[in-house]
């Protein structure tokens, strides 16, 4: 900091200063002398590389292993998460074979069709009925099936394929897990200390009841999780880092590295062109509270750095899976299906996968201006309209759906005798002929709230995906 400047320009330095790149002087010595911090995701991600990219990511990181340091959070997501991505990565290749046997399938009941149709209108309009009785010979499931045979082997291989690519067995999550013992040897002792009950739960009280609801990063898209403690887990592995910084020599530097790049750690710059950067306010925290310099990183950028800098070599292939994985949805970290549940009450607070809520809609048909402005709101009432849209177009086969994507239990309307528990109103809000089974349908009220706020030429396919979903989620027996 140079003394000479004023007082204003010196405290409010980390706001005037441009966004962070790979081209700052002051970044090699981050990479050389800096403490490393590895956010959860990152751990994480060495599950889904293949073999000969971990084995790279892993010789890169042993680079700087004597300076990397493991926020307890950090661990504790990491040791709990494993079992998740692992399990996650082998229900998609497994559903990935389902859903190949199903096309396959459906190819053949296809041509048979084809066929049907050929041999019926010969029966119809032509004298030769011998022709049709020759296609149906011809012209059958099980030769229709050897005809895509070789297409079936090809595409069972190349599945097959990544399942050899990984490179892990399938006990894996065990504690016998080979990435998790070359982690474990890799920090050492530099782990974080489990943080005392009632220090938890102050920064826990500090970031659902301040931080949160003024959305100081880090974390606050995090607000409305299952629980408090899922909801401050970036805060907690914050607090941690600071705390760590705190100890160390003045002027230190921290390399934080993280895939998360939502708005709660990025601040989109408007007039840059949407250009992201690190929140400002992350550095000067670091500075005020720690006496330290911070400095924030892309995987991508990371191992870039690695090799620039520290000159390790990593293959070009190995760049491009950290990068298809960086691409990814992050994959739930604490070990429970339900962490990557999006319900009303969490939609409420948490940005959807960017662009995801607009393809979604168009998958409809819905491109007005008004409802593309909606799509793009960071209003909570909005956030649940961009969850549930993304929910239901899936659940309706409308579009394609990652592997990858959340869990998403919202409902605009259901039907049965009796409301549900919350917020609920009887489809006889709605006039005749606007929607169907009035008498047993009961509207979710954010929904009829969103009526109001969205364009009235969207209404009527906002109104059928809502009795389709209704229908969908019906009981038999009802």
């Amino acid at each position: 900091m140079d003394p000479s400047e004023p007082p204003l320009i010196q405290r409010f330095r980390s706001w005037l200063e441009p966004a962070p790149s790979a081209e700052d002087a002051a970044r090699e010595q981050f990479f050389t002398s800096g403490l490393v911090v590895l956010d959860t995701n990152i751990l994480l991600s060495l599950y889904e590389y293949t073999e000969s990219a971990r084995e790279d990511v892993f010789t890169a990181l042993e680079a700087v292993s004597d300076r990397l340091w493991m926020p307890h959070q950090v661990g504790l997501e990491f040791v709990r998460g494993r079992r998740s991505t692992l399990e996650s990565r082998k229900a998609a290749l497994t559903g990935a074979a389902k859903e190949v046997n199903q096309h396959l399938t459906q190819a053949v009941a296809s041509v048979i069709a084809a066929r049907n149709v050929v041999i019926r209108h010969l029966a119809k309009y032509g004298a030769a009925l011998d022709v049709g009785e020759e296609l149906a010979l011809l012209i059958s499931d099980s030769s229709v099936s050897d005809l895509l045979q070789e297409n079936r082997a090809l595409l069972k291989k190349h599945l097959d394929g990544l399942k050899l690519q990984h490179g892990l067995p399938a006990n894996v999550a065990e504690a016998n897990d080979p990435v998790l013992l070359r982690v474990a040897r890799m920090y050492g002792d530099r782990i974080g200390t489990q943080p005392a009950d009632s220090v938890l739960r102050e920064r826990i009280e500090e970031a659902v009841g301040f931080r949160f609801p003024n959305e100081i990063p880090p974390g606050y898209r995090d607000f409305g999780k299952e629980t408090p403690v899922k909801a401050a887990g970036d805060f907690l592995l914050w607090e941690e880092v600071v705390e760590y910084a705190q100890s160390l020599p003045a002027g230190s530097r921290i390399l934080f590295v993280s895939n998360d790049t939502k708005e709660d750690w990025y601040e989109t710059r408007k007039g840059a062109g949407g250009a992201q950067r690190p929140w400002p306010r992350l550095f000067d925290e670091v500075r005020t509270r720690a006496g330290a310099e911070l400095r924030i990183e892309t995987p991508s950028l990371f191992y870039a750095g690695i090799k620039q800098f520290l000159h390790t070599d990593l293959d070009v292939t190995t760049y491009e899976e950290i990068e298809r994985v960086s691409s990814a949805l992050d994959p739930p970290v604490d070990g429970d299906e339900e962490s990557s549940l999006v319900t009303v009450q969490s939609a409420a607070h948490l940005a959807p996968p960017r662009g995801l809520a607009t393809q979604a809609a168009r998958s409809v048909g819905l491109t007005t201006m008004g409802t593309r402005t909606a799509l793009e709101s960071a209003a909570p009432s909005f956030r649940i309209f961009q969850w549930w849209i993304i929910g239901v177009t899936a659940q309706l086969g409308r579009r394609e759906v990652s592997a990858a994507e959340f869990k998403i239990d919202i409902a605009a309307a259901v039907r049965g005798d009796e409301p549900p528990r919350g917020s609920w109103e009887p489809a006889t809000v709605f006039r005749p002929g606007d929607w169907v089974h009035r008498d047993s349908c009961w509207i979710a009220s954010w929904f009829i709230r969103l009526l109001s706020e969205l364009p009235k030429s969207d209404h009527d396919v906002l109104r059928s995906l809502a009795a389709q979903q209704a229908e969908a989620n019906r009981s038999p027996s009802k």
